[in-house]
């Protein structure tokens, strides 16, 4: 078996490298990869979702880069991010010198709710002398805006196009190259520094001149005070046993992904990269689904981060709250509701077309968002948090729509672009929302017609378990009128529509494994979805199989799974949302925050399981 870090290329002539060969760095604003041999191809300022700046992961020829290469033909590059932080640090080492490059989007002492908007790069020699070539190609707008470049004074460039600027402070000798691109080169012996600072600003503030230059020494500082402040970050989650460390890289993963000023969480850093390379099943990703609200509040308050938790739990109130009749089930990270699907004139990741901004998932049915928004109520209710009189009269449209539309299909958690479907995990979503409204009316001794929605909930599961079980498996399946399964089966338990130990749900366990199963990983489901082309395993659900099994008592079994899980990460521990295990290729957009969700809460159950 090959693992994600090992690999060096595409097969063919193509230059891309593996994906697994990035790294993530973020503020809880702006997100950017870095490449394995110290190159930012992909850099979103001053918002993750905004137009790129460095794009050349979407397109090697248009897209731009910020490269610091060292000279030296036999220069061998490492990367580990520093302990507990989201700070990255690149190691070359040569026969004529070592040194290191620290990557990071500046945080204040305070944190992240107020940015610097500012990329750091700080490059260190360590041993002997080493000798870097520096390539500064910003191309806004997703490489559509080659931006006009211009030297202010001494060490100081701004970069301009469109509605975009980066403020370029450096303490290296750069010129400007024909292409308009800012080059350059740099010799570090022992104990010497350069340093390379990018700040996002409005065009228009440089009117009267670009901001003060910060000192080296100011710049120094601000690294330091970033790496202070995630550790002291990382302080705050708590979990203990043989998987601590890697919830805990999952939960710094989640953090860098959460918009801090609205609480929202990315689904992903990156758009458009494929779930086979060549493919065009290639998706934007960077916005809020509601459905990870549950999934975050699971995951992030079993870790301690109630803050987070919390977060996300308010940004879907504020963004949800129009009433039942407006809710969407993905929004931009600052609660925008139009997210339009647009295709750029880009060559695509490994030349995969096509290329995809924005995502009409927005504007699907799936039914399943009704049972998350009221299972997260549920949750905070039980933390303490029970919703005032506003939240409620959203509550209540919310299950009348549940109970108006159960009986109808729609796409599925899984966003299918095929016909709708009676898909099973959709109506126990909805059976949820009425469970858990007949609740919340109880405990909140909240007026509501919980007579008639107990009366609606009974008929949904009565559905269910006639239509939406296999007589002769005694499981589960995918949708009405079918057989299958699909590994969102897999979840009935955790909203409690069935216990993980009922027989029904072991058998469902069991068929998913056999049927989906791919090389110890699960495939989502085994049919057509109305898009073209193949997928590989998706990495979260062969979590939710170690949490689900770890849940039945099964715990060697979901032991392996996990481990399984696990080994599809890269180096860095950085899951995608999807796994090759025939080439060790991590694809899909990257790094996946369900699949970092999903393996919190599986270390979680197996520490359960494992302990008892």
């Amino acid at each position: 078996m090959t693992r994600p870090g090992e690999a060096t290329s595409h097969a063919g002539d193509s230059p891309y490298p593996p994906i697994a060969d990035y790294a993530l760095i973020g503020d809880g604003h702006s997100a950017a990869l870095v490449s394995r041999s110290g190159s930012i191809d992909w850099c979103c300022m001053p918002r993750l979702d905004a137009g790129s700046s460095f794009g050349r992961l979407l397109d090697w020829e248009r897209g731009g880069h910020c490269a610091v290469a060292p000279e030296q033909p036999d220069a061998v590059a490492s990367h580990r991010y520093l302990d507990d932080t989201m700070v990255l640090e690149t190691m070359f080492r040569a026969s004529s010198g070592q040194a290191r490059l620290l990557d990071c989007f500046t945080t204040h002492e305070g944190g992240a709710r107020h940015p610097r908007n500012q990329l750091l790069r700080v490059v260190e020699g360590l041993r002997g002398a080493a000798t870097f070539q520096v390539r500064i190609a910003a191309r806004f707008d997703y490489g559509d805006v080659r931006p006009w470049v211009r030297s202010h004074h001494a060490g100081v460039w701004s970069a301009v196009g469109g509605n975009d600027a980066l403020v370029i402070h450096t303490d290296m000798d750069l010129a400007v190259s024909a292409l308009h691109d800012l080059v350059g080169t740099v010799t570090l012996r022992a104990g010497e520094r350069a340093r390379l600072s990018f700040t996002s600003v409005a065009p228009e503030q440089l009117e009267g001149g670009p901001p003060e230059a910060p000192s080296t020494h100011e710049l120094d500082e601000r690294l330091d005070t970033t790496i202070a402040w995630w550790r002291e970050w990382a302080t705050t989650v708590t979990i203990e046993g043989p998987d601590a460390s890697a919830a805990r890289r999952s939960a710094l993963v989640l953090k860098a992904l959460t918009n801090a000023p609205t609480g929202a969480i990315a689904a992903a850093a990156t758009t458009s990269l494929p779930e086979v390379v060549g493919g065009t099943r290639n998706w934007d990703y960077r916005y809020a689904w509601i459905r990870d609200s549950q999934f975050t509040v699971r995951a992030m308050a079993e870790l301690g981060c109630d803050r987070e938790a919390d977060g996300l739990r308010r940004f879907v109130e504020r963004s949800a709250a129009g009433g039942a009749s407006s809710l969407q089930i993905v929004y931009g990270l600052g609660g925008e509701r139009r997210i339009p699907e647009l295709e750029l004139d880009l060559e695509g990741y490994g030349r995969s077309r096509p290329v995809r901004i924005g995502n009409s998932a927005s504007e699907q049915r799936q039914l399943d968002v009704y049972g998350e928004l009221l299972d997260l109520a549920w949750q905070w209710h039980q933390r303490g948090r029970s919703p005032d009189d506003d939240y409620w009269r959203f509550l209540l449209s919310l299950v009348d729509a549940a109970a108006e539309h159960w009986d109808e299909p729609d796409q599925s958690l899984w966003e299918t672009r095929g016909e709708p479907r009676h898909f099973v995990h959709s109506k126990v979503m909805c059976w949820a929302a009425l469970d858990r409204g007949i609740k919340l009316a109880q405990a909140c001794m909240r007026k509501a017609p919980a007579e008639r929605w107990a009366d609606t909930r009974d008929t949904v599961r009565r559905s269910i378990e006639r239509h939406g079980v296999d007589d002769g498996r005694g499981c589960f399946v995918r949708h009405y009128g079918t057989t299958d399964v699909d590994a969102a089966l897999l979840l009935l338990p955790t909203v409690g529509f069935v216990a993980y130990d009922d027989p029904r749900m072991v058998a469902t366990t069991d068929a998913v494994i056999a049927d989906l199963d791919v090389d110890g990983l699960l495939a989502r489901y085994r049919a057509d979805d109305g898009v073209d082309g193949e997928e590989h395993p998706f990495v979260p659900c062969t979590f939710w199989l170690a949490e689900c099994l770890a849940r039945q008592g099964r715990v060697t079994e979901a032991r392996a799974a996990y481990d399984r899980g696990v080994q599809t990460a890269n180096d860095l521990a950085l899951y995608g949302e999807e796994y090759d295990p025939t080439g060790g290729e991590i694809l899909g957009n990257f790094p996946q925050a369900l699949s970092h969700l999903s393996q919190i809460a599986a270390a979680v159950a197996l520490r359960a399981g494992e302990g008892a």
